[in-house]
């Protein structure tokens, strides 16, 4: 495993991180995990090399139990068993108020992210995740319009200044990379997660020059498409009920899906290597990026994705080549 400096933190974290949304069988969402499976894939991956570990207040949240945070529980139960949190970076984020992912055009920083929600979203991470500080606490939705109020500048201030989180973060919201610039001008942003893979390339022409001048961590979110980019989804591929995963694929678009990865299947068996790893190396190959973070949820997914950061930059001809498969929807169901 390489490793790579996020950014001004200058906190050094592995090229591959682990996503921790799929782990805990999030309702509604990435459903049927297998809470053991996971558990023992946080233990491969930091056997792997791996140390950094992004999690989220949502992440398995369920309104029949508003006071558990499974992902955030899973690995805290690591970090007791292991004794390894000082090896680890742990981030996670702060849900909006009003559950608008992404953020809506209208909506308020007072309906999203009033002090006091921020505050109780500290602890209640904390106390899930059974540590005593967070290393980088993200919003989980971002609109830009909010930069200059000072509300969310103090209360970030007074709680990195607790202690409680070293460093504040955005999530950009989904297919809006430059929706954060304003907000990263204030310098009491560190980092910027945001969406970035083969089909979705825009973050290339405003966010990643920005980060590069201005020294901002990148933390490359959704790096195979929800999957889509390993090649494996056909248009006999069948989710499970409740999985998002039937709305992201549905309206005709798994047709295009299948079309697209057969011509990338091609140029991954060019180089001899797997979609999955050439989509990985896709993003490593961007020096801009600090780290990729695909989900992983079995042992094997570790083994394989981890992989790609030994493997190294893809060849400069097929980068070239991979310009030409961009896919830009402007969707997130």
């Amino acid at each position: 495993m390489k490793y790579r400096t996020l950014g001004k933190t200058n906190l050094k974290i592995s090229e591959v991180g682990m996503g921790t949304w799929q782990l805990a069988n999030d309702p509604n969402m990435w459903v049927g995990g297998d809470l053991a499976e996971s558990l023992r894939s946080i233990y491969e991956y930091v056997d792997q090399g791996g140390n950094f570990i992004d999690s989220a207040w949502v992440y398995g949240y369920s309104d029949d139990s508003p006071d558990r945070h499974p992902s955030h529980e899973l690995i805290g139960k690591y970090l007791k068993d292991s004794k390894n949190r000082d090896k680890l970076v742990i981030a996670s984020k702060v849900a909006p108020k009003n559950w608008h992912w992404p953020a809506h055009p209208e909506d308020k920083l007072t309906d999203c992210f009033p002090g006091a929600h921020i505050e109780k979203q500290v602890e209640d991470s904390l106390r899930s995740l059974g540590v005593d500080y967070i290393d980088l606490m993200q919003f989980h939705v971002w609109n830009d319009d909010w930069a200059g109020d000072p509300s969310w500048q103090e209360t970030v201030a007074k709680i990195i200044k607790s202690g409680k989180v070293r460093y504040w973060g955005i999530s950009a919201n989904d297919y809006q990379p430059e929706n954060c610039l304003k907000a990263l001008d204030t310098g009491l942003i560190s980092t910027v997660q945001f969406i970035f893979n083969i089909f979705h390339q825009k973050p290339g022409e405003q966010l990643l020059p920005y980060a590069a001048k201005n020294n901002i961590g990148l933390i490359a979110r959704v790096p195979l498409d929800e999957g889509g980019l390993t090649g494996k989804f056909t248009l006999e591929t069948k989710f499970a009920k409740g999985d998002f995963r039937n709305n992201f694929f549905g309206a005709g678009r798994m047709k295009e899906l299948a079309k697209r990865t057969d011509e990338l299947k091609k140029l991954s068996g060019s180089i001899g290597t797997t979609m999955t790893d050439m989509a990985l190396r896709w993003i490593l190959s961007h020096p801009e990026v600090s780290t990729v973070i695909p989900g992983m949820r079995k042992v094997q997914y570790v083994r394989g994705n981890t992989a790609a950061s030994e493997h190294g930059p893809l060849p400069a001809d097929l980068m070239m080549k991979l310009k030409e498969h961009s896919w830009e929807r402007n969707f997130y169901i």
